[in-house]
């Protein structure tokens, strides 16, 4: 006779024990950068053809396979997690998925929150990288970056429906200060967030109707190559 009290525990031992597997450290976690490059392939060629759909389901695995990356390449388990690296992947994880669906008001906006989170946990953790020091060093960036945000803004606000005016600001807003926070670390890092910057923009503008030929293609290419970038220079020495 099957015990249905044991089963559920030994689910979850299995659970625990690939969970184990997939986080233990290696010292270089590139088997998951080869699952994160040939995910990305696939969701790329799928973006070129279709936008949603079963075709796109590599889509909210990208995230997960930077996670094991930025936990395998520990040298030890008793090095700590990058706790704010992997909040802001499983945010990540989260709008990917609801972006599936992004031809519905409601999931776009659900999308828009959970990406949010990831803006908010990037600049945390960018900022005690080094990120806040290189701001107060070059205050400049932290100018431009938000002469940046009001310009954009100004520009879409009259083409976006009314009831995404305050939602994209807010989170533009985030955006921009994980993009300032990013180019204040420097090196990949700067170059990482720059790229998500420019992703999103490129969403912002197809929110506000403004839509050209391959423009999906760019937004997950930019996208793709940011999250690389910064989950793969995190806490790497910061350039002096």
């Amino acid at each position: 006779m099957v015990n249905l009290l044991a089963a559920p525990r030994g689910l979850r031992a299995r659970a625990r024990s690939c969970a184990e597997l997939l986080a233990r450290p290696d010292g270089r976690g590139s088997d998951a950068l080869v699952a994160y490059g040939l995910l990305s392939a696939s969701d790329l060629f799928a973006t070129a053809r279709y936008h949603r759909g079963p075709q796109r389901a590599a889509k909210p695995l990208l995230m997960p396979a930077l996670a094991v990356h930025a936990l395998r390449r520990r040298r030890h388990r008793e090095e700590p997690y990058p706790a704010a690296l992997l909040a802001g992947l499983a945010c990540a994880t989260a709008g990917d998925t609801a972006l599936l669906h992004d031809d519905r008001r409601p999931a776009f906006l659900a999308g828009m929150a959970a990406f949010l989170g990831t803006q908010l946990s990037y600049t945390a953790g960018m900022a005690k990288a080094g990120g806040a020091r290189g701001l107060r060093a070059r205050p400049a960036l932290a100018l431009a970056c938000a002469a940046g945000w009001a310009a954009a803004n100004g520009a879409l606000r009259k083409d976006l429906a009314p009831e995404l005016r305050a939602p994209v600001a807010v989170y533009s807003l985030a955006l921009a200060a994980m993009g300032a926070t990013g180019l204040g670390v420097g090196g990949r890092t700067a170059v990482g967030a720059t790229a998500f910057v420019g992703s999103d923009l490129l969403i912002a503008l197809q929110a506000a109707g403004r839509r050209f030929p391959g423009q999906d293609v760019l937004v997950m290419a930019g996208y793709l190559l940011g999250q690389y970038l910064i989950a793969t220079s995190w806490n790497e020495p910061v350039p002096s």
